[in-house]
């Protein structure tokens, strides 16, 4: 398995625009983050989790030249924005599968009208297979299977998803005691680290940290990061010995 970090900034991305923030104004290209995203390649499969605005930068910097799914965590703008331009994945393959919420793909069929219409289609416009996630029920695709796990961003639940011996989870604030399980024995954890003082949605530092020391990971690493986390190198330092922060363009194999 190959995992290649498309995106690992929150939100608004960093630098913020027009924020003069000493993170923003950074010269170290690690302090640069383009919205979250994060693509793996698994055996003969290319799946990517959610496609927010920096989508199409995200895969001309990447290479990536097939995409079999998209696993979408919830359906914020940060992490949907960007689904017109699988267009050159479907001119390419044929309707691209995407996986939700039923939640989440209701939304998308609402801002999308357009690539889920059956009648009178607009000829240049992609179209999806959508599928809906039910918690507890296992995503088969191929010889793979995907675990979701149920977690809660804030009041609004979202999914992260384990595939073999590595699990992914970001915007989480809290994770229900009984989804815990789908994690045990995880070589490689993913989660959210906002930043440093508590939010009401994410994880903060602190609060990330204690979960990963509660999953027990071979190794972890953080991601969806404000400026308000403060700089790369100097928060690095700060870590446990097997718990990274992740930036754009990093790649782990497992």
């Amino acid at each position: 398995m190959k995992i290649y970090f498309l995106g690992t900034g929150t939100s608004q991305g960093v630098p913020v625009i027009g924020s003069d923030h000493p993170v923003c104004l950074s010269n170290d290209p690690k302090d640069n983050r383009l919205r979250v995203a994060v693509w793996i390649e698994w055996g003969n499969h290319s799946f990517v989790i959610d496609c927010g605005p920096d989508f199409r930068q995200q895969m001309l910097s990447s290479k990536c030249h097939k995409i079999d799914a998209i696993f979408f965590t919830h359906e914020h703008a940060d992490h949907t924005a960007g689904l017109d331009d699988i267009r050159p994945f479907f001119y390419k393959q044929g309707d691209i599968q995407i996986y939700g919420h039923e939640r989440v793909l209701v939304n998308l069929e609402k801002r999308f009208d357009y690539i889920f219409a059956t009648e009178d289609r607009y000829p240049g416009a992609p179209a999806v297979n959508a599928i809906e996630v039910v918690n507890d029920e296992n995503i088969v695709f191929d010889d793979k299977e995907i675990i979701p796990i149920n977690a809660m961003h804030g009041n609004l639940q979202v999914f992260g998803y384990r595939l073999g011996n590595f699990a992914y989870l970001t915007d989480v604030k809290t994770v229900p005691a009984e989804e815990l399980h789908k994690l045990e024995n995880v070589e490689v954890l993913v989660v959210d680290a906002l930043r440093i003082d508590p939010h009401p949605t994410h994880f903060n530092l602190e609060e990330a940290l204690d979960f990963i020391h509660m999953i027990q990971p071979k190794k972890a690493y953080l991601t969806h990061i404000s400026h308000a986390l403060g700089f790369h190198e100097e928060i690095q330092k700060q870590l446990p010995e097997n718990v990274f922060l992740a930036y754009d363009n990093l790649q782990i194999n497992l």
